[in-house]
């Protein structure tokens, strides 16, 4: 039985331990700043790796009411530019950090 005990120990110190690393991770990730744009350039959006928005820049040429639904459609190009670069920048960070950890092929932690 003390066999058991250990083990279980052993385990919930391993859990504890991945989670004290996912937080750290999560909170790393809020630092890494990506850009996204659109247009050439014309418009862009800063966030960060997790997702959060952190500016946009809007070119004064598309500042024109004539220009109003392609200056919608570069804003969203551009924010989704930003979310798939959050994205290839978070799963880099989680892979760095479970590069030791004994995953099953495909597993992909609860982010």
């Amino acid at each position: 039985m003390k066999d058991i005990n250990e083990f279980m120990k052993a385990a919930q110190d391993a859990a504890q331990r991945v989670q004290q690393q996912m937080q750290g991770a999560q909170e790393s990730l809020d630092k890494i700043e990506v850009e996204g744009a659109s247009g050439g350039g014309l418009v862009k959006v800063r966030a960060t790796a997790k997702g959060r928005i952190l500016g946009v820049q809007i070119d004064d040429s598309l500042l024109q009411p004539s220009e109003k639904a392609m200056l919608e459609d570069l804003v969203a190009a551009a924010f989704n530019d930003a979310r798939a670069k959050a994205d290839a920048a978070s799963g880099e960070e989680m892979s760095k950090m479970t590069a030791g950890i004994p995953l099953p092929p495909g597993f992909k932690l609860p982010f």
